[in-house]
């Protein structure tokens, strides 16, 4: 479905006409962009969900986190969440719900945490910290990890990394709408070159800011890139995409590439939403939906 849902249209009305005024973060100073992605990330984190705990702590690597516990904790897993943002922007504070309806839906805590941003810090900087993170969990409990958009490619290129080091690997991983190569020809990023929402050109610039062209071949950054051993010895998967993204076709590439190894990570199409659309519980039905399904996998996983 190449057109908006009818609340997605509602929705990108609403935020053209909040937003006339603001410039493309990607376009401005790095300090600026995240003030701004800060600011209009925040109206989604209205009537958040109740959680029977909440509380900010620092993660292995120093920087803040944010741990959510719901009150169907099942009392055995976690999940290690890892928001995107280009990685270059936002926070756990950006994804405090996402993080809240992720642990309502699986039944257990979520911690989202920060990691340094390009272009002060580009790869493997955000990749290390989240390593860090893994390698600095409570053992108490089975992990998982999640993780959206550029927070899919670095849990996604973790674990390539744990793989490769022989170290413990997530019990699973959810994937939503992920970066999973740097090839800004294929299909949905000609079809959705212009948005709505995300575009060809803001990820250019994230992917400028991130990694410069010779380290882009390297599976540790463009995990589509990795070879079928590493990609066979990942944990199971739950992967998810929305077709008005310009990385849609990452997801269908990466899916075709899992399948062509016998693999059968489930795998579903949110058809007329843009990039990002799970940020948006709010206001979307298939937000919520997108959860739920997230959820209904992990749970049949978690016995």
């Amino acid at each position: 479905m190449n057109t908006p849902t009818d609340t997605m249209r509602d929705v990108l009305a609403r935020l053209a006409k909040e937003d006339r005024d603001l410039a493309d973060p990607t376009t401005l100073e790095p300090q600026q962009g995240r003030t701004l992605a800060l600011l209009t990330n925040l109206r989604w984190n209205d009537d958040l969900p109740g959680m029977a705990e909440a509380r900010t702590v620092m993660h292995a690597g120093g920087l803040p986190a944010r741990w959510v516990v719901p009150s169907n904790d099942n009392g055995r897993d976690a999940i290690l969440h890892v928001h995107g943002g280009g990685w270059a922007f936002c926070s756990p504070s950006t994804h405090e719900g996402a993080a809240r309806r992720l642990a309502v839906a699986c039944g257990c805590p979520v911690l989202t945490f920060d990691y340094r941003k390009s272009p002060e810090h580009p790869w493997p900087a955000g990749l290390d910290d989240v390593a860090e993170a893994w390698h600095g969990r409570d053992p108490s409990r089975r992990w998982s990890m999640a993780g959206d958009s550029a927070g899919a490619n670095l849990a996604l290129c973790a674990m390539l990394r744990l793989i490769a080091e022989g170290a413990d690997l997530p019990a699973q991983a959810l994937l939503f709408y992920g970066v999973y190569a740097a090839d800004f020809q294929t299909a949905s990023y000609v079809e959705n070159s212009d948005g709505p929402g995300l575009t060809r050109a803001k990820m250019q610039r994230y992917w400028d800011w991130y990694a410069p062209q010779e380290v882009r071949a390297d599976p540790e950054v463009a995990p589509l890139l990795a070879d079928d051993a590493a990609l066979a010895a990942l944990p199971p998967l739950y992967l998810n995409a929305a077709t008005l993204d310009p990385l849609l076709s990452d997801s269908e590439n990466l899916v075709a590439r899992l399948r062509a190894l016998g693999r059968d990570d489930p795998f579903d199409r949110f058809d007329g939403v843009v990039h990002g659309f799970m940020q948006m519980g709010l206001a979307l039905p298939e937000a919520r939906e997108a959860f739920a399904r997230a959820g209904k996998v992990f749970r049949g996983r978690s016995v």
